[in-house]
């Protein structure tokens, strides 16, 4: 058996060191009580930007660049010592650490936000950055276009893991690369919630014949700075649950063995079977002797895509 915590509470909002520094504290509470593999919700760090669903995207232009400002100055840059902390407690508990950033462009503009989940070894490496691919509605507003590099599934020492962000689980091509790659926990970190969710995630359990670990989003009201900006008119509801998480873990039968967390914040934890996997798989295999490769292929362009850059 594997425990595993997938963590339930709400970032630091829009200050990139002192969320950091509450998942450091998150994933030593969670190593603590055994678990072996600690997930983060999406873009955890520095937050999500929930303001997108509520703002005009003529009348309140200004305010948008306002807050879009001060999202990516405390933006991810991976290649540079941010993340060490992060990096460093997962090395020092001997975890697996997934967590959703907004990853700031490092290579050409410097200005581009992508949303972005990495898998932090117990060696305290980055093994895999996967950007989501697309957007949805106001969000392409926000984040860039990923592409196909870290879409990937690693292996680490409690199995097999991959992740898709929010509505990318929806892709079924999507899905199906990371079916294809034998992936044992899949993680979708996500700012949806409800029974629909659920219901999703369910059937991608059984599609897949796999672990997955719903990482819910959380926020109230009261979880913004005290300096956000027209707080009162966007959010005058000071007891508000912008976000009601729901972060949930389903087995490979596609059934609910741990959570929903509906407006309570916390560690998930509980123990997996991953050879349930395998057993799940006996009668439907959907990438292997349940596929038809004479009838059909998937083909995924892996390269790492990247803007026009200025040379000398």
């Amino acid at each position: 058996m594997t425990k595993i915590a997938i963590v339930q509470e709400p970032p630091v909002f829009l200050n990139r060191e002192e969320t950091i520094h509450r998942a450091v504290q998150l994933v030593k509470d969670a190593a603590t009580q055994g678990a072996e593999l600690v997930v983060f919700s999406e873009t955890y760090i520095p937050g999500y930007p929930a303001w997108i669903w509520r703002l005009k995207p003529g009348g309140d232009w200004g305010l948008s660049e306002q807050l879009h400002s001060r999202l990516l100055n405390n933006a991810v840059q991976i290649g540079s010592d941010q993340l060490r902390p992060l990096l460093d407690v997962a090395k020092e508990m001997q975890v697996t650490v997934v967590c959703g950033i907004d990853e700031r462009d490092e290579d050409t503009s410097r200005s581009t936000i992508y949303n972005s989940v990495l898998t932090i070894s117990p060696e305290g490496t980055v093994q895999n950055c996967h950007r989501k691919l697309m957007p949805t509605n106001p969000e392409r507003m926000v984040w860039g276009f990923g592409d196909a590099s870290g879409l990937k599934v690693v292996d680490t020492p409690v199995g097999r893991v991959g992740s898709l962000v929010c509505w990318e689980n929806y892709m079924p091509l999507a899905r199906y690369a990371l079916f294809a790659q034998g992936i044992d926990i899949y993680i979708a970190p996500t700012y949806d919630s409800g029974d629909r969710w659920l219901r999703t995630l369910q059937h991608i359990a059984r599609e897949g014949g796999c672990w997955v670990l719903g990482a819910g989003n959380v926020l109230r009201t009261r979880d913004l700075p005290a300096d956000f900006p027209e707080v009162d008119r966007l959010y005058p509801d000071k007891e508000e649950w912008i976000n009601s998480g729901d972060s949930v873990v389903i087995s490979p039968a596609g059934e609910i063995v741990a959570g929903p967390m509906r407006q309570e914040t916390g560690l998930l934890l509980v123990e997996i079977d991953v050879s349930e996997v395998s057993a799940a798989r006996r009668s439907l295999d959907i990438a292997g002797h349940y596929a038809r490769p004479d009838i059909f292929s998937l083909q995924v362009n892996t390269r790492q895509q990247r803007p026009v850059s200025f040379n000398e």
